[in-house]
């Protein structure tokens, strides 16, 4: 199972979000947004610890008023990440937040009103070192695109995004990204792979408005690994009707199914038959409820059975195949103990705490050696 990613990744410009590294040879980072009140400074500083506690590199926070700006400026204090500002029409909000210390602003050019606004937010970011993201989205596409098109297409997604990209090159400033997204699967993945032609600035993935947990998650994997496995994209973001916290566990999953990024438990599971020797499912929910606060990376295979138990536990770091009497584990590729059915959750999570230790005391060995 431990092999690299064959995916090539589009060259692309490298920017810092905060301490975060976007584009380049940078890992594909994880985003969320927060959906607290953001004037409720506890609770969204509350939701952001969850937010990075499960793996999100960077967290997005909206802010629509002045006294959200207030409110911001108090909340990037205690992030432990990077924070996004996202900002709408007031062009006085994007530069109170610039000056409380905003990681990254999230503008449209065109909906901050009159050039010399735009110049204000553009001259401050580019005095403070802080990038700004394109945010082109299906459902607020520019009046007169709307009418050119008829209705979002690709096109029209990514003549929007060059429209914002010539004003920020009109003013000589390279460090943004961009993202074109559509709640429609075909129409994002196509206005994603035609801009990633058009320009070097990393790209943001999303599919917007993508659903509930269950058929956002569907959505989201097929149209972000078709754009992935492209080797587009270098921050990613999957939007959930759902508690925030589930759009970054999906997201790591996207990027550990594609060997694009490792943390944590990669469970090699089977859907379980009448063949099996324990019960898989029950298995398997208790097992990722309780070691979810692991992030070595670590595989982990969980058989039912014996005609493909010994095959995938062997190729994992611990494996289970499922036996009778007993059901074998094995430790990197070779048989070492026997777990009787009863007990076996609790048995089975101390060996892969301990082997999760383990790995994580060779690996700082390995830096400090270095």
């Amino acid at each position: 199972m431990h092999f690299e990613s064959p995916i090539k990744r589009r060259k692309s410009r490298q920017i810092m979000v905060g301490n975060v590294p976007v584009g380049g040879d940078a890992p594909i980072s994880v985003q969320s947004m927060t959906n607290t009140e953001t004037t409720d400074v506890a609770a969204t500083v509350g939701q952001i610890q969850r937010l990075a506690n499960a793996g999100a590199d960077i967290v997005r926070v909206s802010v629509p008023s002045m006294e959200a700006a207030e409110a911001f400026g108090l909340i990037r204090k205690q992030s432990p990440v990077p924070l996004v500002a996202d900002i709408h029409f007031d062009y006085r909000i994007a530069l109170r937040v610039a000056d409380l210390g905003v990681d990254c602003l999230r503008i449209n050019p065109g909906n901050i009103g009159r050039e010399k606004r735009v110049e204000a937010v553009i001259s401050k970011a580019k005095d403070l070192g802080i990038p700004i993201r394109i945010g082109v989205n299906a459902g607020s596409l520019e009046k007169d695109l709307q009418k050119k098109y008829g209705e979002p297409t690709p096109d029209a997604l990514v003549e929007s995004a060059m429209r914002h990209v010539d004003f920020l090159d009109r003013y000589n400033y390279p460090d943004f990204k961009v993202s074109v997204k559509a709640s429609d699967v075909f129409m994002a993945v196509a206005a994603y792979r035609k801009l990633a032609t058009k320009i070097e600035q990393p790209l943001h993935l999303g599919i917007t408005e993508a659903g509930g947990l269950r058929s956002g998650t569907v959505k989201s994997s097929i149209g972000l690994g078709m754009l992935l496995m492209d080797g587009i994209g270098d921050t990613i973001r999957v939007s959930l009707a759902a508690d925030p916290v589930e759009e970054v566990k999906v997201g790591w999953d996207m990027l550990k199914s594609l060997k694009l990024r490792a943390k944590g438990i990669n469970f090699i599971a089977c859907p379980s038959c009448s063949r099996q020797n324990f019960d898989v499912i029950k298995t398997m929910n208790e097992l990722e409820m309780r070691l979810e606060d692991i992030t070595v990376p670590l595989d982990v295979a969980v058989i039912g059975c014996v005609v493909n138990g010994p095959g995938e536990a062997k190729e994992a770091d611990l494996g289970l195949a499922g036996g009778t009497p007993n059901n074998l584990v094995y430790v990197d590729g070779q048989p070492s103990t026997k777990l009787k059915a009863e007990n076996l959750v609790e048995e089975l999570e101390a060996l892969i705490r301990a082997k999760a230790a383990a790995k994580a005391k060779a690996e700082e060995s390995i830096i400090a050696k270095a």
